[in-house]
């Protein structure tokens, strides 16, 4: 029973007997756990004429215990006339094998993979050879603006799998067997990668970034402009930039360092209102948090609703317009009240009571 750890068997001189397709080529590792789909990418310009495209592909690390992306790259043919076949997983049972690619007169069998960029599962449409010279089918190649006089175009199908299955048979993988034009390519004479393409791998390899654990089958370098040089590279499509969000992470923290001085900032100015030495820069600040806020509480603390209260008999304003002089003048007829205490009335009726009595005398 399989582990969901991920191990290298050395694979038995009988297991290369079972499919001409895994005999006629050269096998490396066998692994327990199929090869992550291929990444959707953008081909790099041509740097130049004489290169032929090698496509990017799944590799595995004995010592990382882990797949890791070969990017895609141009590379120069190791002579005139060698075209590319690149390499393929195909499923054996419960096992996947790595049959490494080749270069020879004639493409053979990759497994059915469509690899893109003029490698849609048989054959190369990118481009053949002529007279020593490579001509490059623009349909399938980006020319780019390197000057190139040999070019064609040549319409192609492009049968994309949506799922972008990288191996070849078992549960899911590409139904495809070798025609007898692609076994005898694979038994003729071809060449092994070149340096700069095992370069290529070596730097893939120790690149944390490239293993499936880390970019989730999203490499941030897919493709690459020449083998072995890794600058400019090109990204995959929704490709995981870790170390681009490690240093966006940086700098969040950074941001968040700010934050937090400002505040104590705002604090210090507070116990110091007294310090004239900045009022210029402080007033502002000061009357936004604490004038604008308390004048609010205060009047609403403040018993002016008391008078307002008393603001009722102010509806009576326009009558005591015409009522206060006469309070006013009250008072003044206050004088009138002392005319009151005139008991001289009472002393004139005694006069006239004394008259009667005088009448009566007479």
């Amino acid at each position: 029973m399989l582990s969901k750890s991920w191990h290298l068997s050395v694979i038995p001189a009988l297991l290369l007997m079972l499919s001409p397709a895994l005999s006629s080529a050269q096998v490396n590792v066998t692994v327990s756990v199929a090869p992550p789909e291929l990444p959707v990418y953008d081909q790099p310009p041509l740097p130049g004429d004489g290169y032929i495209w090698s496509p990017g592909y799944w590799a595995w690390g004995d010592d990382i215990q882990d797949y890791y992306w070969v990017p895609g790259t141009w590379v120069e043919a190791p002579q005139p006339g060698y075209l590319w076949t690149p390499g393929y997983w195909a499923a054996n049972g419960a096992v996947f094998v790595w049959n490494a690619g080749y270069w020879g007169p004639q493409v053979g069998f990759y497994g059915g993979v469509n690899y893109g960029f003029g490698y849609g599962g048989r054959g190369y449409e990118g481009g053949y050879w002529q007279g020593g010279h490579l001509f490059y089918n623009r349909a399938a190649v980006n020319i780019g603006s390197v000057h190139v006089t040999n070019v064609y175009n040549k319409t192609i199908v492009n049968n994309v799998s949506v799922t972008r299955v990288s191996f070849n048979g078992g549960n899911g993988g590409v139904r495809a067997e070798p025609t007898a034009a692609e076994a005898a390519a694979a038994r003729g004479p071809h060449v092994e990668a070149t340096a700069a393409q095992r370069q290529q791998v070596e730097t893939a390899r120790g690149n944390p970034e490239l293993r499936a654990a880390s970019n989730h089958g999203h490499p941030a370098i897919a493709a690459t402009p020449r083998a072995g040089n890794f600058s400019n590279p090109v990204p995959a499509r929704n490709a995981a930039a870790p170390a681009r969000n490690a240093a966006a992470g940086a700098e969040r923290p950074a941001a968040g360092a700010e934050r937090p001085a400002p505040q104590p900032r705002l604090s210090t100015p507070r116990p110091t209102p007294a310090a004239n030495a900045s009022p210029r820069e402080n007033p502002s600040p000061r009357e936004n948090p604490t004038p604008r806020e308390n004048p609010a509480p205060q009047t609403r603390a403040a018993p002016a609703s008391p008078p307002r209260q008393a603001a009722p008999p102010r509806p009576a304003t326009p009558v005591e317009p015409g009522r206060e002089p006469e309070h006013t003048q009250a008072p003044k007829p206050a004088p009138k009240p002392q005319a009151r205490p005139a008991p001289k009335p009472p002393e004139h009726p005694e006069h006239p009571a004394e008259h009667p009595e005088e009448h009566e005398h007479h």
